[in-house]
């Protein structure tokens, strides 16, 4: 009877140890609920870029030397006709020299050569010389003469070469860079001042290549400054030219976009948002749309989900959606949602279809509400204890007070329990008793 009994218990200890234990219930969360409505479609695409001058040069030397002087700085307005810098002329000066002197002895062979024509040719009408001899004369004129010519073109070329020696500003505008400085050698050609032209100034910015064929000249756009207030109204721009091949680092295609009069109002080099409507697949603004918040979205898929609460069983179930764009920090339903919904907003990480939740409330704390009442507590509840610390020690001194006398010969346990009444009531400061006789 006992082992039937002993093999029924360990057959239960068995198929209890067996059995799976039972799952745990799913939390009720608290979450952030939003309900979906309609909002003003209100930005577009919106590219970053720079204002330049139009026309920008880089100006430097015609002849190659040896710089001396340098009056253009960085920022510096200059007027057309102005010295921007200065070569050493020593070297073209002579150079100058030389040519003045060959014209000279040009000038010298070709009278020589006109008197013996001239000459010559007396003596050939009296017959005295043949006709090729006052041929053979005529040509040494035409060389000397020849000669002459030349030597007078390279000397207008030392001449013009000389005053190279000094750089000049061709238009007036703004000097924006600075390449060479005083003392520095330089190849002809080599730019030294970098020069913005005043006059018409664009707006350059660059575009991705799925963008750029929706960009023409002619296409009407908005500029807005980086330091503009928001209150005042954008600048009219219009697309003036469009490169046709994409930076080789960066493979985005360049737009030029000319400010309408209105270029003074920004400086060079600022920073604007140019703000492109009507592009290939973008939404016109004022449209009537579905935003929500970005954190209410999450990964399903290839596509893109929310939560929907439904208020009757407070569980949620998820709702594929199609996202157009972006609206700031807000994303545009196409597709997937109605006005009306309940769409949670905060915490859709960590739900589950068919999960039970609760609609998250924002707590105030009663120290919040009487902020003095709490610290009057506080600071009467660090004193208490200083105050019954001391109490004992007064306690204990009052019986000798009272008396007004001191025995002559007090007993050991009365000595004692004054030696340990003395550090509480004294302190540090409280001189020791003298030893009981």
């Amino acid at each position: 009877m006992n082992k039937t009994i002993l093999a029924l218990v360990s057959a239960t200890l068995l198929l209890g140890a067996c059995s799976k234990p039972a799952p745990a219930e799913e939390p009720v969360r608290a979450v952030k609920v939003m309900t979906v409505g309609l909002n003003t479609f209100s930005s577009g695409y919106e590219f970053a870029g720079e204002v330049r001058a139009r026309s920008e040069s880089r100006l430097g030397f015609r002849v190659g030397g040896k710089i001396i002087r340098r009056q253009a700085e960085v920022g510096q307005r200059v007027k057309a006709g102005q010295v921007l810098a200065q070569l050493d002329p020593e070297d073209l000066r002579l150079a100058a020299d030389s040519a003045r002197a060959q014209l000279e002895s040009a000038a010298t062979s070709r009278d020589l050569a006109a008197a013996d024509f001239k000459r010559f040719r007396e003596l050939k009408e009296q017959n005295f010389i043949s006709g090729a001899e006052l041929e053979r004369r005529e040509s040494t004129l035409k060389s000397a003469q020849a000669q002459y010519q030349r030597a007078q073109s390279q000397l207008s070329v030392q001449g013009n070469q000389a005053s190279y020696a000094s750089l000049v500003a061709n238009v007036a505008g703004v000097v924006t860079a600075v390449e060479a400085e005083p003392g520095q050698v330089i190849a002809a050609g080599a730019p030294v001042v970098r020069l913005a032209a005043d006059g018409p100034r664009d707006v350059v910015f660059s575009v991705p290549e799925d963008r750029v064929m929706s960009f023409k000249p002619g296409l009407s756009v908005k500029v807005r400054s980086w330091a503009q207030d928001r209150s005042k109204p954008l600048l009219e721009a219009t697309v003036r030219e469009v490169g046709a091949s994409a930076d080789p680092s960066t493979r985005t295609y360049p737009v030029k976009v000319a400010l309408a009069g209105q270029e003074q109002s920004l400086p060079l080099g600022a920073t604007v948002y140019v703000q492109a409507q009507g592009l290939d697949g973008a939404l016109p603004q004022g449209l009537q749309v579905i935003k929500l918040p970005t954190s209410a979205l999450r990964q399903e898929g290839q596509g893109s989900a929310v939560w929907l609460l439904d208020t009757a069983s407070m569980t949620v179930k998820s709702q594929p959606v199609q996202v157009a764009t972006a609206d700031g920090n807000e994303a545009v339903i196409a597709a997937g949602l109605q006005p009306g919904m309940q769409v949670v907003s905060a915490g859709v990480h960590v739900l589950s279809p068919g999960q039970k939740v609760s609609i998250y409330k924002e707590k105030v704390a009663a120290a919040q509400a009487v902020p003095g009442l709490v610290a009057t507590r506080n600071i009467a509840g660090s004193a208490a204890p200083a105050t019954m610390a001391s109490a004992p020690a007064s306690a204990t001194t009052e019986p000798a007070s009272a008396s007004g006398a001191t025995p002559a010969a007090p007993s050991a346990a009365s000595s004692n329990a004054t030696a340990a009444a003395a550090p509480a009531s004294g302190g540090a400061n409280a001189a020791p008793l003298p030893p009981p006789r």
